[in-house]
């Protein structure tokens, strides 16, 4: 079985082109990609060790191991910080047992009145896993009528991968849904994420499964909606960590006039208030 170290190095593998690196082209092969041969090579390591990683027979290569291979793959900033992350995990997972359990979802009262200072901006604090946690009036106006808060405990992620009003709200759902499988793994724990993946995995079927095993770093641009009532909305969006709870702040702005003066038409239709989901 393998593991979501092993998953990331062979998809970055297998993205890469051996003449972006400068190495010859060895006629017809089998796999596309780098081979694990060159890999192995440019890390300074062997070709059995490498394949030991990325089938999860080794689960807690060293620091210096996993740095070699940041290296050899040319990874961004982001793709290491990921890389080192997915190795945490899977040796952790060496030394517990997995027990799928929901993550909590209460919003401290400090934070609650942060986010009512926002309004009637568009804001919600939510997790990693996308529970949606707590908004303002002005995210519900944004995102009424499309369903994303009907549930009694909305979800961000089971949304976009279960409801199908989700492909049209998101324009660019392709996107959105590789930020949110990756987001996945920086669950608040494993446990959290274990849980969220049991359920899912059934309803959501195989889109949802690819996605997550490919380890997509989002680039995180311009967030582009399709509101039922006719407005296409261009959001930019800042993100306000909040470590000791494992969660965020998202706040979303109007990325151009045209998105302001339908976010203002939308509220002034919606009237919504404040709202702590719990």
């Amino acid at each position: 079985m393998g593991t979501p170290l092993g998953d990331f190095i062979r998809a970055k593998r297998d993205s890469i082109q051996p003449a972006s690196l400068g190495l010859p082209e060895r006629g017809r092969r089998r796999s596309r990609g780098l081979r694990r041969l060159d890999l192995a090579t440019r890390a300074s390591i062997s070709v059995e060790y490498l394949a030991r990683i990325e089938q999860g027979r080794d689960r807690n290569p060293s620091p210096a191991v996993v740095e070699a291979l940041a290296g050899a793959l040319r990874l961004d900033a982001s793709e290491r910080t990921h890389l080192r992350y997915l190795a945490k995990i899977t040796r952790d997972e060496c030394s517990l047992h997995i027990r799928p359990v929901p993550p909590p979802r209460e919003v401290r009262p400090s934070v609650l009145q942060a986010l009512r200072l926002l309004e009637p901006g568009v804001a919600m604090v939510t997790n990693r896993l996308g529970d949606v946690l707590a908004h303002t009036g002005g995210f519900r106006a944004a995102t009424s009528g499309t369903g994303l808060l009907d549930a009694a405990a909305p979800n961000l992620t089971r949304y976009l991968f279960t409801d199908p009003r989700a492909r049209t709200f998101f324009a660019d759902w392709d996107d959105v849904a590789d930020e949110q499988a990756f987001d996945l793994w920086q669950a608040p724990s494993l446990e959290n994420l274990e849980w969220l993946t049991t359920e899912l995995t059934p309803v959501a079927g195989p889109e949802f499964t690819r996605r997550l095993s490919r380890h997509v770093v989002p680039r995180r641009g311009v967030l582009r909606l399709d509101h039922p009532g006719g407005h296409r909305l261009r959001l930019l969006r800042e993100t306000l960590e909040l470590p000791a709870d494992a969660q965020q702040l998202v706040v979303f702005l109007p990325a151009d006039e045209q998105t302001a003066t339908s976010l203002d038409q939308l509220r002034r239709q919606s009237h919504g208030r404040l709202r702590s989901i719990s």
